[in-house]
């Protein structure tokens, strides 16, 4: 099992914006239904009003890198460089 937290830092005030983005385009819908995803959710940080993270859960490495080669990960791209000024990952391996 591979989980990430990716804390994604965002421009400020533009938090629920970015959020608000990344549920039109379906992003987590979109990664349940991926080989290997076992969680992807999002959660608020009560003390960083700019903040939000990812818990992202995978059986494989490899499927998770699959994810990072789809079209709609390629999006979230183009979204994390309008919304976000930095993003932190960290990576754990059961």
């Amino acid at each position: 099992m591979l989980t990430w937290n990716v804390t994604y830092h965002c421009k400020p005030g533009q938090r629920d914006e970015f959020y608000n983005a990344l549920c039109a385009l379906g992003i987590r819908a979109n990664s349940l239904t991926e080989a290997g995803n076992v969680k992807y959710d999002y959660f608020f940080a009560a003390e960083a009003p700019d903040d939000l993270l990812l818990v992202e859960t995978w059986t494989d490495p490899a499927l998770q890198k699959a994810h990072c080669e789809t079209e709609i990960f390629a999006r979230l791209q183009e979204l994390k460089a309008q919304y976000c000024d930095s993003v932190a990952i960290d990576k754990f391996n059961d």
